[in-house]
């Protein structure tokens, strides 16, 4: 990142004090060969020097790393064709990023705009005119115009547009990740969803299993009616929670088709009901590395740039200003003979502000500032995108080791389950501790699911912040 320095100390001698001359004024003391000498010099002269602006602290290594080098298209480390197809459907049909990719043309539009401010204008011209006594005029010639960009003021413009056009093109790419990252975060819910959907029907299945040898064992008199209705209660909460996740599969196919840039309630063909296995964990890099591939870093970053020469072009706009003009013109009462004789004239003109009531100067106050709320903006970015990183490490790190006390958890609940059935069945314990040890087991089985979906979001989350350069 780089600041301007002021240009005032070279720009001294020609401090706007000075004179506005008369065109041809002008084009008497400058000629030509004059000018092919003075502007180089003078550009030369007046360049404006940049340094480096103090960022934030940045560490040298990250808290944990793998060994894995993920892929440019980040997702093809799941071995997932259905998620490769739904990606590849989702950058080439979703709306939201066209929209992005159309603001990119607009910015490299007006680059190419601000670009032409460096060459002359042309004009041709033709005028026709008629008289009382059917007397006819026709006029003809070309008009050309052209400012030398002597302080470099018109190629600060241009620099500026060509910075913002970059990080139009990085906030593209940022946007084509966050999108990737987002179909899978549908995707993976989706597939949990369906396999929860599968698991509270066998869960279902089994409750109406016990539920019927409690009946058998209340009509020979060895139950209680009271153990029957709360396995009822049971299987009415089981079926609760399906119509809970039946909602969820409704809208998050919903959602994938929405991304995918389809209608609401398009059949979703893939059909995969198990999550993946996690695949080893990625190098993460260095963090300067991550600062330099991260597409929203650099969008940042081409910003502060962009805010550099935005102060270059608004200091150079004090100064003087040299504008040329020339002209060449024929007429004739007939059109036969128009081109015979010709009339050309050039003209420059030396403009320099002097009193403007502090509009220049209120420019470049602003511009300073705009620059500084900048680059307090991209290091606040830079430390967002470390802590991203260190999160996401952090999070599969203790979701690995949850999902561990999970299946601990369930091996327990699982034993005492049977172990109480057992003894319920022959007259030991109460139907209630057995409710409740098969409601604790069925809750630790759909927990479960869920903790292996959440640590591959984690995951997705992880490859999303070390920034896949597809």
């Amino acid at each position: 990142m780089f600041l301007i320095d002021r240009m005032e100390t070279c720009l001294a001698p020609l401090s706007p004090t000075k004179w506005t001359f008369a065109p041809f004024s002008i084009a008497r003391y400058l000629s030509r060969q004059l000018l092919a000498l003075l502007v180089p010099l003078l550009l030369a002269s007046c360049s404006w020097r940049v340094a480096p602006v103090d960022g934030p602290e940045i560490p040298a290594n990250f808290s944990t790393t793998g060994m894995q080098v993920v892929p440019d298209r980040w997702w093809q480390s799941f071995g997932d064709a259905d998620l490769n197809r739904m990606q590849e459907q989702a950058l080439s049909s979703n709306f939201s990023l066209e929209v992005v990719w159309q603001r990119l043309q607009q910015a490299e539009a007006i680059t190419q705009r601000e670009r032409s401010g460096l060459f002359p204008d042309f004009d041709a011209l033709l005028d026709g005119s008629t008289t009382d006594d059917d007397g006819q005029s026709v006029t003809a010639g070309l008009a050309a115009s052209y400012e030398i960009d002597l302080w470099g003021r018109i190629r600060s413009r241009v620099e500026a547009e060509r910075l913002r056009s970059k990080a139009s093109l990085a906030d593209y790419r940022a946007a084509a990740l966050s999108l990737s990252a987002e179909v899978a975060q549908t995707w993976y819910p989706l597939v949990e969803a369906r396999a929860q959907r599968d698991l509270i029907d066998a869960q279902i299945q089994a409750n109406e299993k016990v539920l019927s040898q409690l009946k058998v064992r209340l009509s020979q008199g060895q139950g209680r009616a009271v153990d029957v209705m709360r396995q009822e209660q049971l299987i009415a909460a089981t079926r609760e929670q399906m119509a809970i996740v039946k909602s969820d599969i409704g809208v998050l196919e919903n959602r994938l088709a929405v991304l995918q840039g389809l209608a609401p309630q398009t059949v979703i063909t893939e059909k995969r009901r198990s999550l993946p296995t996690l695949p080893a964990l990625p190098a993460t890099g260095l963090p300067l590395e991550l600062i330099q591939r991260r597409p929203d870093l650099m969008a940042s970053f081409h910003r502060v740039q962009a805010a550099d020469a935005d102060l270059a072009s608004a200091i150079s706009d004090r100064f003087p200003r040299i504008d040329l003009t020339a002209f060449l013109t024929t007429s004739s009462q007939r059109g036969s003979n128009l081109f015979s004789d010709w009339l050309g004239s050039v003209a420059g003109s030396l403009v320099a502000p002097i009193i403007d009531g502090g509009q220049r100067k209120s420019e470049i106050r602003r511009q300073q500032a705009v620059r500084k709320e900048l680059t307090a903006s991209y290091g606040q970015a830079v430390l967002d995108a470390l802590r991203e990183v260190e999160d996401n490490l952090v999070q599969e790190t203790q979701q690995r080791a949850r999902i561990t006390e999970l299946e601990n958890q369930l091996g327990h609940a699982d034993r005492s389950y049977e172990q109480l059935l057992v003894e319920y069945f022959n007259g030991v314990s109460d139907y209630i501790d057995v409710l409740t040890a098969l409601t604790e087991r069925q809750r630790l089985e759909r927990n479960l699911l869920t903790a292996r979906r959440q640590l591959i979001g984690f995951r997705v989350g992880l490859y999303r912040s070390l920034a896949g350069g597809f």
